[in-house]
């Protein structure tokens, strides 16, 4: 049974619980509607915040499913009338002179969350590359084609989505979103019983570490995927989808980005490091 965090009356706002995946001390949102989470934390030193090995979890499995072991415990220990998941440093929220400053608030999501069911961070676009194809160059295209075969198989009213998601330039990136509740646990169950699936059908040897990581990775395309297929079966109206702007907690280098990028379009070289 879910860890009942959130209950309410019926005459009061809905309730927004979104969960900020963190494996570090680290400042985080005043905001009550935010809860810091510690992910990975089975057998890890215990640094004050909610941890992802209490309740139903996949804590441990950490090294490959990385913040998902957050989103999975989420799905399984939360109840709110919305659930959303941001990272320690990527938040939704106007950039300012100090990041935290421009954070989302409660007050702020309020007004929209009877018009919209779904928040997602402003699209990523990649203007030279395909999804697939900036996928293919920076990590292990052959982890994306698994999941797509999984989906065609078990989810086979996704197909077309596949195909049309995989194509695009941009996309809702970084795990980040903001849901109604009966949409959260729709997606949590299609996601999981495709990575769960995808698990075992992937060989890590030889991997690194940072390349083991390749569920959180192909989660951020296959959440296009599964977003497209809910609007193309009418089981959400796009108009219900609401795109938040977002920032970066952190400065990015991005010469060293840009670099990387290029040598892997070039050279063949995958990315071993976050920017």
């Amino acid at each position: 049974m879910a860890e009942y965090w959130s209950k309410k009356q019926a005459d009061e706002n809905p309730d927004v619980k979104i969960i900020v995946a963190t494996h570090k001390e680290y400042r985080m949102p005043e905001d009550e509607m935010y809860l810091p989470l510690q992910v990975g934390a089975e057998g890890k030193e215990d640094f004050g915040y909610r941890r992802d090995n209490t309740g139903e979890n996949i804590s441990a499995r950490n090294d490959t499913f990385c913040e998902l072991t957050g989103l999975y415990w989420a799905w399984k220990n939360l109840d709110a009338d919305y659930i959303g998941s941001v990272h320690y440093r990527r938040h939704f929220g106007k950039r300012s002179r100090d990041p935290f400053s421009g954070v989302l608030t409660y007050e702020q999501l309020l007004p929209m969350l009877g018009q919209y069911a779904v928040f997602v961070p402003g699209r990523r676009r990649y203007y030279i590359e395909s999804l697939y194809s900036h996928y293919q160059h920076t990590h292990y295209a052959g982890h994306l084609d698994m999941a797509g075969g999984i989906i065609r198989e078990k989810y086979p009213e996704y197909a077309e989505s596949i195909d049309r998601v995989y194509g695009h330039t941009y996309g809702y990136m970084f795990n980040m979103f903001i849901m109604k509740k009966e949409y959260f646990h729709a997606y949590c169950s299609w996601l999981f019983d495709i990575l769960f699936e995808l698990d075992k059908h992937v060989d890590t040897t030889g991997l690194s570490p940072y390349q083991k990581r390749f569920h959180g990775r192909v989660s951020e395309i296959i959440f296009n995927v599964w977003l497209d297929g809910q609007v193309k079966a009418g089981l959400l109206d796009r108009r219900e989808i609401r795109e938040l702007p977002y920032q970066h907690m952190e400065s990015i280098d991005w010469l060293e980005k840009g670099t990387a990028f290029f040598r892997a379009k070039l050279f063949g070289e995958k990315y071993e490091g976050s920017f």
